[in-house]
């Protein structure tokens, strides 16, 4: 309709004209766009929807930026790691009689602790002489003792731990994460996993970004030399390189409006992008040689235990991914156990021994130096694995899986330090106060990057997804 003060005709621009009167519109939009990646705008929230969300604006003040997770895989001795059982040395090598199969009874013998605990730390929280570095480190983390998991299978245990779910299909805690707050960088993902080149049993769905945009699922960096394929450029002309990729671009984007296949190809699209950016500043993250020789030792780096020295590399290369805006960053464990590392059915002094020695030393630099370099506030660092295990045996030096009781722990980034939280029973068979399930741990979690986990949903199939499913409450107790 034409307005009433006008003569009955549009007014008559030029190409020329209508470029030159608009100009201040095209910045305004440019402008726009690079303040909502930002996080600028006023309209900027998390919220649920389609897209992809790149903003870092939270539901509320979060104390949390990052989160660096260290997966044990397998499944740690909560009795012989973070929960001291007394009573497991008086009951030592009598009869477990306390299943209710009768033949899952023969045979089987509680299993005292084959380690000491001591108390460490102005809290006095008392820690197995398994992680001598980690019990320095007790006043700076929260030890959750009464998780419990699902099922005592490793399968569906990591991927609960990982999705919040059982079932394979559902997004990666990371990708949530990355969801919800967006990416820091424009030239690293934002979810990385420092791989050891096992894939853990539940496969790579751990890892998916499940019905979230492909954008959001992880990045897999190897733990020694070149830690992604084809990093390296094969074209040594840059200028060449540019070109091939605008090409690349164009072609793709045509084949997604004509597909209507949106999300695969603008996230194959960013994912270009970003592998050409990622040539260069790869190399200079991961690039150690700038850490000093007092960093590199506080990490175990020096260590002539080769899986040492490896695991001491990923946590410092994620402490580095992390300063340059990493959002969530998992470390895996050197390879041990074929269903996982911590899998000690048989060989358990022998077994858990030589994980710890690979892994205690780098989590406790790795917590030691985000503290002394301010970024512990703005880090949330967790260490957990898929359940615990039992308190008897089946034979003498080997213990299997439990769900139904185990320890996690969380340093940094809004945690209370130097607490202990919930409690097993005497002998660790069971959570027995303050029970804690993998929906609470995911919660609290996202509760300290300032995301409240019930309003972090996805509509897919008709229904709003969350990483906590319709369950979860965040664990007020180790929040600061």
């Amino acid at each position: 309709m034409i307005p009433p003060h006008c003569t009955g005709r549009w007014p008559s621009f030029s190409r020329r004209q209508a470029l030159l009167s608009s100009a201040n519109g095209f910045g305004a939009i440019a402008l726009a766009g690079m303040m909502s990646e930002a996080g600028l705008l006023a309209g900027d929230v998390v919220s649920s929807g389609s897209g992809a969300i790149s903003t870092p604006r939270t539901h509320f003040p979060g104390r949390a930026k990052n989160v660096i997770f260290c997966f044990m895989d397998g499944g740690v001795s909560h009795v012989d790691s973070f929960d001291p059982k007394p009573k497991l040395a008086e009951l030592d090598g009598k009869p477990f009689n306390e299943s209710k199969n009768p033949t899952a009874n023969k045979n089987r013998q509680w299993l005292k602790s084959p380690w000491t605990f001591q108390q460490h730390g102005e809290c006095g929280m008392p820690v197995s002489s398994l992680f001598p570095h980690i019990a320095g480190c007790v006043d700076d983390i929260a030890v959750v003792r009464s998780m419990t998991a699902a099922l005592p299978i490793h399968s569906t245990g990591v991927l609960y731990l990982h999705t919040g779910s059982n079932l394979a299909g559902r997004p990666s805690m990371g990708s949530w994460v990355n969801y919800g707050l967006g990416n820091l960088s424009h030239n690293l993902p934002g979810f990385v996993v420092l791989s050891f080149g096992v894939v853990p049993c539940g496969g790579m769905e751990n890892y998916s970004a499940g019905f979230l945009p492909a954008s959001q699922q992880a990045t897999l960096f190897a733990a020694d030399g070149i830690p992604i394929e084809n990093i390296q450029p094969a074209d040594k002309n840059s200028r060449v390189q540019q070109l091939k990729l605008s090409l690349l671009k164009d072609r793709d984007s045509v084949f997604a409006a004509q597909s209507g296949a949106g999300d695969a190809v603008e996230s194959a699209i960013r994912n270009f992008e970003m592998a050409y950016q990622m040539q260069s500043l790869v190399p200079d993250v991961l690039d150690l040689s700038k850490e000093t020789a007092a960093t590199q030792s506080m990490y175990g780096i020096d260590s002539k235990v080769d899986s040492q020295r490896l695991y001491g590399i990923q946590c410092l290369r994620a402490r580095r991914l992390v300063e340059s805006g990493v959002r969530f960053v998992e470390i895996t464990c050197p390879p041990g156990a074929s269903n996982g590392t911590w899998d000690q059915h048989g060989d358990l002094k022998k077994g858990h021994e030589k994980n710890a020695l690979d892994t205690d030393q780098a989590i406790a630099g790795l917590i030691r130096d985000l503290k002394q370099r301010g970024l512990l506030d703005e880090t949330l660092v967790v260490w957990a694995g898929e359940f615990g295990r039992t308190p008897h045996s089946a034979g003498r030096d080997g213990r299997d899986h439990h769900p139904e009781g185990f320890s996690v722990f969380f340093a940094g980034g809004g945690i209370k330090g130097g607490v202990v939280h919930g409690a097993t029973d005497e002998l660790g068979m069971n959570a027995v106060e303050n029970v804690a399930t993998m929906h609470d741990f995911h919660a609290t979690m996202l509760h300290l990057l300032g995301i409240d986990h019930e309003r972090l949903t996805f509509r897919f199939a008709g229904r709003d997804f969350r990483l906590t499913d319709v369950h979860g409450h965040v664990i007020e107790a180790i929040v600061a």
